[in-house]
């Protein structure tokens, strides 16, 4: 009886084995076709794209893992929400060029919508301001972005990181450098593109210093008459425009307001939010605004430039940024404006001496902040901050329109001196 018992546990066991084997083989066999289908959704949607003469080229992943030998620690650039980036060295023939290949994170939800968004836009796109696609490759699971190579890395790098001090005369031009590709993007190319995560991080720079925007993973294209917003929340916390935490909406303006903001960090050296900082001086655009209140705008320039700068060109980078900044989006001035005003062909506006609080109807879903800004690197305290000055700008008079609570506030066109 033991031993009939003993046969029919192994038996029983043995069933057991094969139906989680049977179901493991399945769970592969229906990912590995989903994965397969994915490429050829791709395939056809990129091949489609592609016809049009864009000018990318299609890598295999056999070449973009030997250019960058296998995907080797030692040649990572960086690594954020979306994936890493490797520095990739293609030989052909007597010839070597370096790339930057940008590996999607497979953890990453929306890496095959950012994947084919960036692909379809960035590839059509084509000025000196703007990082170039080289080509692109979704193979084995994998989807790869190839670019040019930016040797002098991001400007994050050179501003917080120590890598190098930069003189104030590549600041400004950096700065300018960046307007003009915002000009391009939202006045100058066939469709209004609206970019929607704008920052220190995602402005490369080449050999010679100059700035070229990159990462369009989150651009969302728009028809120029229409003006429409985009309808999600994206982006990086200290550099979203409040109107998006409330309304979970980005425009141009937003753009605009993300612009601001990193040149107010050209300017000052200093991060958008700091919780090291004093507490009058932790969210960046407050303090420089306080400062320009009382009028001593620069002293809120980048101590390690030791006052080695144009003070005039520094005033008015500064003032641009917080042109940009204003909390109310219809005090915002176009990029081609904000343009106009550092290269000194019109005069500085005139801003109020407080800075404005725009007030809503309703306030932000704190689970719609955490949960749609993942591409941030802040602690939670951060969130907690940002949530709790959102929650301020609750609307006394039931108006679901955006207000601003300085009476010297007014719109961009009336803001300059005479």
């Amino acid at each position: 009886m033991k031993t009939g018992k003993f046969v029919g546990l192994i038996v029983a066991l043995s069933v057991v084995i094969f139906l989680l084997a049977l179901l493991g083989y399945s769970i592969r066999k229906g990912r590995n076709k989903g994965d397969k289908s994915v490429e050829l959704q791709l395939d056809m949607s990129m091949d489609s794209e592609f016809e049009k003469g864009c000018g990318a080229k299609k890598f295999s992943y056999n070449e973009l893992s030997k250019a960058t030998n296998n995907f080797a620690v030692g040649e990572k650039l960086g690594e954020g929400g979306f994936g890493s980036v490797f520095r990739g060295c293609l030989r052909e023939t007597n010839n070597s060029c370096y790339i930057a290949v940008k590996r999607v994170s497979r953890e990453s939800k929306q890496g095959v919508k950012e994947y084919a968004s960036e692909v379809k836009i960035i590839s059509q796109l084509r000025h000196r301001n703007l990082v170039q696609l080289i080509g692109w490759c979704h193979e084995k699971g994998e989807l790869l972005l190839v670019y040019e190579f930016m040797p002098n890395g991001s400007l994050d790098s050179h501003l917080f990181k120590e890598r190098s001090l930069l003189s104030w005369v590549a600041r400004y031009k950096i700065a300018r450098d960046l307007a003009s590709a915002l000009l391009y993007l939202h006045e100058e190319w066939e469709q209004c593109v609206v970019h929607r995560d704008i920052k220190s991080s995602n402005v490369m720079l080449d050999s010679n210093f100059n700035a070229k925007l990159g990462d369009f993973g989150l651009a969302r294209l728009v028809d120029h008459e229409k003006g429409a917003q985009t309808t999600l929340l994206a982006g990086t916390m200290g550099y979203m425009a409040p109107e998006c935490a409330t309304t979970g909406k980005a425009s141009k303006e937003s753009d605009v307001y993300s612009f601001g903001i990193v040149a107010l960090e050209i300017a000052c050296g200093r991060k958008p939010i700091d919780l090291k900082a004093e507490e009058n001086q932790i969210i960046l655009v407050q303090w420089i605004w306080e400062l320009y209140g009382t009028g001593s705008l620069l002293e809120g320039a980048d101590p390690k430039l030791q006052a080695d700068f144009d003070e005039e060109q520094m005033e008015h980078l500064m003032i641009v940024g917080l042109w940009c900044a204003h909390p109310d989006s219809s005090c915002r001035p176009s990029i081609r404006q904000a343009i106009h005003v550092l290269n000194f062909e019109i005069p500085l506006p005139i801003l109020p001496s407080k800075m404005p609080i725009p007030t809503y109807s309703s306030t932000p879903e704190i689970g719609v902040l955490n949960s749609s800004l993942s591409r941030s690197h802040y602690d939670n305290n951060v969130y907690e901050s940002i949530a709790l000055q959102s929650s301020n700008y609750s609307s006394n008079t039931g108006s679901s329109r955006l207000t601003a609570s300085s009476k010297s506030a007014s719109s961009s066109a009336s803001l300059f001196h005479t």
